[in-house]
Protein backbone atom coordinates (compact mmCIF):
# COMPACT_ATOMS: atom_id res chain seq x y z
CA UNK A 1 0.00 0.00 0.00
CA UNK A 2 1.23 3.47 -0.84
CA UNK A 3 2.31 5.53 2.15
CA UNK A 4 0.39 8.71 2.96
CA UNK A 5 3.52 10.83 2.48
CA UNK A 6 3.95 9.47 -1.04
CA UNK A 7 0.31 10.13 -1.88
CA UNK A 8 0.59 13.63 -0.44
CA UNK A 9 3.76 14.35 -2.41
CA UNK A 10 2.26 13.05 -5.68
CA UNK A 11 -0.87 15.11 -5.06
CA UNK A 12 1.13 18.27 -4.45
CA UNK A 13 3.32 17.67 -7.51
CA UNK A 14 0.24 17.04 -9.63
CA UNK A 15 -1.32 20.24 -8.37
CA UNK A 16 1.87 22.17 -9.13
CA UNK A 17 1.93 20.80 -12.67
CA UNK A 18 -1.75 21.50 -13.28
CA UNK A 19 -1.46 25.07 -12.01
CA UNK A 20 1.69 25.65 -14.06
CA UNK A 21 -0.02 24.46 -17.22
CA UNK A 22 -3.04 26.58 -16.40
CA UNK A 23 -0.92 29.71 -16.02
CA UNK A 24 1.02 28.90 -19.20
CA UNK A 25 -2.12 28.47 -21.29
CA UNK A 26 -4.23 31.24 -19.77
CA UNK A 27 -4.22 34.65 -21.42
CA UNK A 28 -1.86 37.05 -19.68
CA UNK A 29 -4.04 39.58 -17.95
CA UNK A 30 -1.37 40.90 -15.60
CA UNK A 31 -2.72 39.02 -12.61
CA UNK A 32 -0.19 36.20 -12.47
CA UNK A 33 0.99 34.93 -9.12
CA UNK A 34 4.38 36.20 -7.99
CA UNK A 35 6.86 33.67 -6.63
CA UNK A 36 10.17 34.57 -5.06
CA UNK A 37 13.17 33.14 -6.94
CA UNK A 38 14.26 31.04 -3.93
CA UNK A 39 10.78 29.54 -3.60
CA UNK A 40 10.69 28.78 -7.33
CA UNK A 41 14.07 27.05 -7.12
CA UNK A 42 12.83 24.89 -4.24
CA UNK A 43 9.62 23.97 -6.05
CA UNK A 44 11.39 23.02 -9.28
CA UNK A 45 13.93 20.92 -7.39
CA UNK A 46 11.12 19.04 -5.65
CA UNK A 47 9.06 18.60 -8.80
CA UNK A 48 11.99 17.66 -11.02
CA UNK A 49 9.79 18.03 -14.11
CA UNK A 50 9.61 21.80 -14.43
CA UNK A 51 12.25 24.28 -15.54
CA UNK A 52 12.37 28.05 -15.71
CA UNK A 53 13.70 29.38 -18.99
CA UNK A 54 15.86 32.51 -19.14
CA UNK A 55 12.87 34.68 -20.05
CA UNK A 56 10.96 33.47 -16.98
CA UNK A 57 8.53 31.16 -18.76
CA UNK A 58 7.86 27.73 -17.36
CA UNK A 59 8.80 24.71 -19.43
CA UNK A 60 7.06 21.45 -18.64
CA UNK A 61 8.87 18.25 -19.46
CA UNK A 62 5.60 16.34 -19.20
CA UNK A 63 3.93 15.15 -22.34
CA UNK A 64 0.22 15.79 -22.77
CA UNK A 65 -0.43 12.10 -22.07
CA UNK A 66 1.44 12.36 -18.77
CA UNK A 67 -0.40 15.57 -17.92
CA UNK A 68 -3.78 13.96 -18.52
CA UNK A 69 -2.69 10.95 -16.44
CA UNK A 70 -1.50 13.21 -13.61
CA UNK A 71 -4.79 15.11 -13.59
CA UNK A 72 -6.75 11.85 -13.58
CA UNK A 73 -4.61 10.53 -10.72
CA UNK A 74 -5.10 13.68 -8.68
CA UNK A 75 -8.84 13.64 -9.31
CA UNK A 76 -9.06 9.96 -8.36
CA UNK A 77 -7.08 10.56 -5.16
CA UNK A 78 -9.44 13.37 -4.12
CA UNK A 79 -12.46 11.22 -4.82
CA UNK A 80 -10.98 8.24 -2.98
CA UNK A 81 -10.38 10.42 0.08
CA UNK A 82 -13.94 11.76 -0.07
CA UNK A 83 -15.29 8.24 -0.52
CA UNK A 84 -13.30 7.10 2.52
CA UNK A 85 -14.62 9.99 4.64
CA UNK A 86 -18.19 9.24 3.58
CA UNK A 87 -17.72 5.54 4.32
CA UNK A 88 -16.47 6.41 7.81
CA UNK A 89 -19.60 8.51 8.41
CA UNK A 90 -21.83 5.65 7.31
CA UNK A 91 -19.97 3.11 9.47
CA UNK A 92 -19.75 5.35 12.55
CA UNK A 93 -22.29 5.14 15.36
CA UNK A 94 -21.75 8.79 16.33
CA UNK A 95 -23.69 10.17 13.33
CA UNK A 96 -27.46 10.42 12.98
CA UNK A 97 -29.46 8.42 10.46
CA UNK A 98 -30.04 11.61 8.49
CA UNK A 99 -26.30 12.29 8.26
CA UNK A 100 -25.64 8.70 7.22
CA UNK A 101 -28.31 8.90 4.50
CA UNK A 102 -26.81 12.15 3.26
CA UNK A 103 -23.37 10.50 3.11
CA UNK A 104 -24.84 7.56 1.18
CA UNK A 105 -26.46 9.97 -1.29
CA UNK A 106 -23.13 11.77 -1.78
CA UNK A 107 -21.41 8.42 -2.37
CA UNK A 108 -24.00 7.53 -5.01
CA UNK A 109 -23.65 10.95 -6.67
CA UNK A 110 -19.88 10.53 -6.75
CA UNK A 111 -20.20 7.14 -8.46
CA UNK A 112 -22.70 8.55 -10.96
CA UNK A 113 -20.40 11.45 -11.79
CA UNK A 114 -17.44 9.13 -12.36
CA UNK A 115 -19.57 6.93 -14.61
CA UNK A 116 -20.88 9.89 -16.61
CA UNK A 117 -17.35 11.26 -17.05
CA UNK A 118 -16.10 7.93 -18.39
CA UNK A 119 -19.09 7.57 -20.74
CA UNK A 120 -18.62 11.13 -21.99
CA UNK A 121 -14.88 10.64 -22.57
CA UNK A 122 -15.59 7.54 -24.65
CA UNK A 123 -18.45 9.20 -26.55
CA UNK A 124 -16.40 12.28 -27.43
CA UNK A 125 -13.41 10.19 -28.46
CA UNK A 126 -15.62 8.00 -30.63
CA UNK A 127 -17.27 10.96 -32.38
CA UNK A 128 -14.01 12.57 -33.48
CA UNK A 129 -10.78 10.58 -33.20
CA UNK A 130 -8.98 12.71 -30.62
CA UNK A 131 -5.81 11.27 -29.08
CA UNK A 132 -7.25 11.68 -25.59
CA UNK A 133 -10.18 13.33 -23.83
CA UNK A 134 -10.36 14.44 -20.21
CA UNK A 135 -13.71 15.22 -18.58
CA UNK A 136 -13.93 16.62 -15.04
CA UNK A 137 -17.25 17.46 -13.44
CA UNK A 138 -17.01 19.82 -10.49
CA UNK A 139 -19.99 21.46 -8.78
CA UNK A 140 -21.95 23.15 -11.60
CA UNK A 141 -19.15 23.19 -14.18
CA UNK A 142 -17.95 20.43 -16.50
CA UNK A 143 -14.43 20.86 -17.88
CA UNK A 144 -13.61 19.06 -21.12
CA UNK A 145 -10.07 19.01 -22.46
CA UNK A 146 -9.28 17.27 -25.73
CA UNK A 147 -5.85 16.42 -27.03
CA UNK A 148 -5.85 18.06 -30.45
CA UNK A 149 -3.89 20.63 -32.39
CA UNK A 150 -7.00 22.80 -32.76
CA UNK A 151 -10.70 22.68 -32.05
CA UNK A 152 -13.30 24.11 -34.43
CA UNK A 153 -16.47 25.86 -33.28
CA UNK A 154 -18.53 22.99 -34.69
CA UNK A 155 -16.56 20.42 -32.69
CA UNK A 156 -16.81 22.58 -29.57
CA UNK A 157 -20.58 22.87 -30.00
CA UNK A 158 -20.88 19.11 -30.50
CA UNK A 159 -18.91 18.51 -27.28
CA UNK A 160 -21.07 21.00 -25.36
CA UNK A 161 -24.20 19.22 -26.64
CA UNK A 162 -22.84 15.82 -25.57
CA UNK A 163 -22.08 17.18 -22.09
CA UNK A 164 -25.57 18.67 -21.84
CA UNK A 165 -27.10 15.34 -22.90
CA UNK A 166 -25.15 13.50 -20.19
CA UNK A 167 -25.06 16.01 -17.31
CA UNK A 168 -28.03 18.27 -18.00
CA UNK A 169 -27.93 22.01 -17.41
CA UNK A 170 -24.38 22.86 -16.41
CA UNK A 171 -21.76 25.33 -17.47
CA UNK A 172 -19.34 23.66 -19.89
CA UNK A 173 -15.76 24.73 -20.53
CA UNK A 174 -14.14 23.13 -23.55
CA UNK A 175 -10.47 23.53 -24.37
CA UNK A 176 -7.82 21.73 -26.36
CA UNK A 177 -4.30 20.73 -25.49
CA UNK A 178 -1.82 20.14 -28.33
CA UNK A 179 0.03 16.83 -28.24
CA UNK A 180 3.61 16.83 -27.15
Amino acid sequence: MVKKQTVWLLTMLSLLIVLSVYYMTSPDNGEMAFIQEEEWAEMTEEAGTMEAAEDGTVISQLSTDELFAAIRLEQQNKRDQLQEQLSEIVASSSFSTEEKNEALEKMETLKETQSKEAILENTIQASVPYDDVLVRAEEDVVYVTVQAEELSKTETNQIIQMVSDEFGERTVQVQFQPAG
